[in-house]
């Protein structure tokens, strides 16, 4: 899977504000939350605590492959303490 990602890059400079998002599963409580944004070829991810700091760009089809790879149960992500 190519990843790229974008140094010196911050949420702000990936997407305007109103297209971030983040799952409807996600609560307020404080968790680990990441938010995404659909850019024109990439999407950009960001850590929703801190939504003007650095953010991940990823190709589309990337993305897409990972989402797919989750929603079928395709792969193993361990355990995270």
């Amino acid at each position: 899977m190519d990843i790229a990602i974008i140094t010196k890059t911050t949420a702000l400079e990936v997407a305007d504000e109103s297209a971030w998002f983040k799952s409807s599963y996600s609560n307020d409580s404080g968790g680990a939350c990441v938010e995404i944004a659909a850019c024109t070829d990439h999407v950009g991810i960001r850590d929703s605590k801190d939504r003007t700091g650095p953010a991940l760009l990823v190709p589309t089809a990337a993305w897409s492959s990972f989402v797919g790879l989750v929603c079928t149960g395709d792969v193993d992500f361990g355990t995270y303490e």
